[in-house]
C-alpha cells in the first residue's frame, strides 16, 4: 500500500470514529430513558396509571387529533387553491403562507392571550361597548385544549402546505385530463385522481405537524393543558421523581418514534414527477366573488398566524417600556446567540462528518450512523434532556466519589448543568435538520468528482477541503441558519438543562408569561420571531424563483 492510500485509509478511519461517536451520542438519550424507566419496575407505572397517566394520554391524543385535523384542512385547502386556481393576489399569497413558520407556538399563545383572555383587549372592549358583566356573555376560553390546538395549527400548517404544494406542482396533467375525458367534472377529477396522488405528501406533512405537537411544551404549559411534555417537567422539577419522568419520557418516545416511522413510510410512497418533462395541472381562473373569496380564505391563516400576533406583540413591547439595550436584556441576547451559535456550529460539523463519511465509505455501518443522526428530530426536547441528565449525573457522582475517596478532592457536578451538555442536547435534537440540508447539497455533486480526486491522489480530507466545501457552502450555511433559529426557539430542553442563572430569550419570555407579565414577555418574543424570520425569508425567496 503506497503512502497516499495509507493516508486515505487513516483519514477515513478517523472520520468513521468521529461519525460513530456522533451516532452513539444520538442514541444515548433513548437508551438511558429506556434503562431508567425499566429499572423502576411496575410499581411506579401503577402509581402513574392510578393518578395522571390516563389524563396525559387522553389530552395528548386529543391535542394530536385536533392539530392533525386543523393542519390537514388549512394546509391542503390553501395548497390546492394557490396551485390549481388563479385569483387576485395569488402570487403574493402563495409565498406569504409560510410566514407563520417564524413564530414558535408559545409566542403566538402569549399574543392571543393578551388579546382574547378575560382582561384582554377584545373582551374588555366588548364589555365597555355593551355594558355587559363577565357573566352576561359567553366567550371561547383561550387557555384550553382548543386554544392550544389553534395556536399549534396556525404555526404548523405550513408543513402540510409546502409538501402538498410540491406534490401538486409535480403532478402530470395526463391523469386529470383522462378523468375529464371519461366524464368527470373538474372537482370530481380532483377528488378521484389528483388528491390520491398527493396523499403521501399530505400524510407526511400532517405527521410532521403531529411530531412537533407532542414535543411542544411552552404552549401547553402556559395554557395549563396537561400532556406528556408537561408531565415530564412536573415529575422532574416539582416531584423530583427521576424514575417517573423517565417512564413518561419512554411513553412519549415510543409515540414519537411511531409517528417518525409513519412519516418516513409516507415519504417513501411520494412520487412527485415522472422521468420526463410533462404538462402541469391546469389552473382554473376564479373571477368575481369566487376569486375574492379564495383570496380571503387564503389570507386568513396569514393574518391570524403572522400579522395579528406581530402587531399585538409590537404594541405590547412598546407598552412595556423595556429597554432592549439594557445590560439585562443584552445578557439574554448574548446567552441566546452564544448558545445558538455554538450549537449550530457543532451540529453542522457533526452533520458534515457523518454525511461525508457515508459518501467516502458507503457501508451498512455508515448508513446506520446516518439513521441514528436522524432519530433526534423525532425525540422531544424534554425526553432528550432527561436522557442526558440521568447518565451524566451518574457519571458526575461516581467521579466525585472516587476523587474524594482517592485524593480528597470534590469535583461536584462537572458535566450536569453545564453548557456543553446542553449543546449536546441541541446537537441530538437538530442534527436531522442539518443532515437534510447537507444531503440536499451533496446530491447535486457529481460522483465523478470523487473518482477524479482519487485518481489525482487526493486524500479524503483534501477532497473535502478543495472540492466539497466550496460546493457545499450554500447548503452548510442553510443548515447553520436553520439550527441557529431552532436553538433560539427551543424551550423544554433549555429549561431543564440550562446552567444556574443562565437565561435565554426563550426562557425569559416563558418566565415573564408564567408570571402574567405578558407585555414584558413581548420584548424577548419579538426578538425570537425576528430571528425566526431569517430562514422563512430564504424559503420565500426560493418559492418565488
Amino acid at each position: 500500500m503506497n503512502r497516499t492510500a495509507k493516508a486515505q485509509t487513516s483519514e477515513a478511519s478517523l472520520l468513521g470514529v468521529i461519525a460513530a461517536l456522533v451516532a452513539l451520542l444520538c442514541v444515548l438519550p433513548m437508551v438511558a430513558v429506556a434503562v431508567t424507566a425499566l429499572s423502576g419496575g411496575l410499581d411506579t407505572v401503577s402509581s402513574l396509571w392510578a393518578t395522571v397517566l390516563p389524563r396525559y394520554i387522553g389530552t395528548t391524543l386529543a391535542l394530536v387529533a385536533l392539530v392533525a385535523g386543523g393542519t390537514l384542512a388549512l394546509g391542503t385547502v390553501t395548497a390546492g387553491l394557490v396551485t390549481l386556481t388563479d385569483f387576485p393576489g395569488r402570487r403574493w399569497i402563495e409565498v406569504l403562507l409560510v410566514l407563520p413558520l417564524a413564530f414558535p407556538a408559545y409566542v403566538l399563545a402569549y399574543a392571543y392571550t393578551h388579546l382574547l383572555d378575560h382582561p384582554g383587549i377584545v373582551q374588555s372592549t366588548l364589555r365597555a361597548v355593551t355594558g355587559w358583566g363577565p357573566r352576561d356573555y359567553w366567550f371561547p376560553e383561550i387557555r384550553s385544549l382548543g386554544g392550544a390546538a389553534a395556536m399549534l395549527t396556525l404555526v404548523l400548517y405550513p408543513y402540510v402546505y409546502l409538501l402538498t404544494r410540491a406534490a401538486l406542482l409535480g403532478q402530470a396533467a395526463s391523469p386529470y385530463h383522462a378523468a375529464r375525458a371519461l366524464g368527470r367534472t373538474a372537482i370530481g377529477a380532483f377528488v378521484a385522481v389528483v388528491l390520491p396522488l398527493a396523499r403521501p405528501a399530505i400524510a407526511a406533512g400532517v405527521l410532521l405537524a403531529t411530531m412537533e405537537t407532542i414535543a411542544d411544551f411552552g404552549t401547553v404549559s402556559y395554557f395549563g393543558v396537561q400532556t406528556f411534555a408537561t408531565g415530564i417537567y412536573t415529575s422532574w422539577f416539582s416531584m423530583f421523581d427521576r424514575i417517573g419522568a423517565a417512564q413518561l419520557s419512554l411513553g412519549l418516545l415510543g409515540f414519537a418514534l411511531l409517528l417518525a416511522t409513519l412519516e418516513r413510510l409516507s415519504r417513501s410512497h411520494q412520487r412527485y414527477h415522472s422521468g420526463r418533462r410533462h404538462e402541469r395541472l391546469p389552473r382554473v381562473r376564479l373571477t368575481g366573488g369566487m376569486g375574492w373569496a379564495a383570496a380571503a380564505l387564503c389570507a386568513v391563516p396569514i393574518l391570524l398566524g403572522f400579522a395579528v400576533p406581530t402587531v399585538a406583540l409590537t404594541a405590547m413591547g412598546i407598552g412595556s417600556g423595556q429597554d432592549l439595550l439594557s445590560d439585562r436584556y443584552l445578557g439574554f441576547v448574548r446567552n441566546s446567540v452564544t448558545l445558538a451559535g455554538t450549537a449550530a456550529a457543532v451540529t453542522v460539523l457533526a452533520a458534515l462528518t457523518v454525511g461525508y463519511f457515508h459518501r467516502v465509505r458507503a457501508t451498512r455501518a455508515s448508513a446506520l450512523m446516518l439513521h441514528a443522526g436522524r432519530l433526534g428530530y423525532a425525540v422531544p426536547g424534554g425526553v432528550i434532556a432527561v436522557g442526558l441528565l440521568v447518565p451524566f449525573a451518574l457519571f458526575d457522582n461516581a467521579l466525585d466519589a472516587w476523587l474524594t475517596q482517592t485524593f480528597g478532592i470534590s469535583t461536584g457536578l462537572l458535566f450536569t448543568g453545564s453548557i456543553w451538555v446542553l449543546v449536546m442536547a441541541y446537537v441530538i435534537r437538530f442534527l436531522a435538520a442539518a443532515l437534510g440540508a447537507y444531503e440536499g447539497g451533496q446530491a447535486a455533486i457529481n460522483p465523478n468528482l470523487d473518482m477524479a480526486a482519487r485518481v489525482l491522489g487526493k486524500s479524503s480530507y483534501a477532497t473535502l477541503r478543495t472540492v466539497y466545501l466550496p460546493l457545499l457552502r450554500p447548503s452548510l450555511f442553510t443548515a447553520l441558519l436553520i439550527v441557529f433559529v431552532d436553538v433560539m426557539k427551543e424551550l423544554p430542553a433549555t429549561l431543564i438543562m440550562r446552567p444556574f442563572d443562565f437565561d435565554t430569550l426563550a426562557v425569559q419570555a416563558h418566565r415573564l408569561a408564567a408570571d402574567e407579565r405578558l407585555e414584558g414577555a413581548a420584548v424577548p418574543s419579538l426578538v425570537i420571531v425576528a430571528v425566526g424570520l431569517l430562514p422563512v425569508l430564504l424559503l420565500i425567496r426560493r418559492l418565488r424563483h
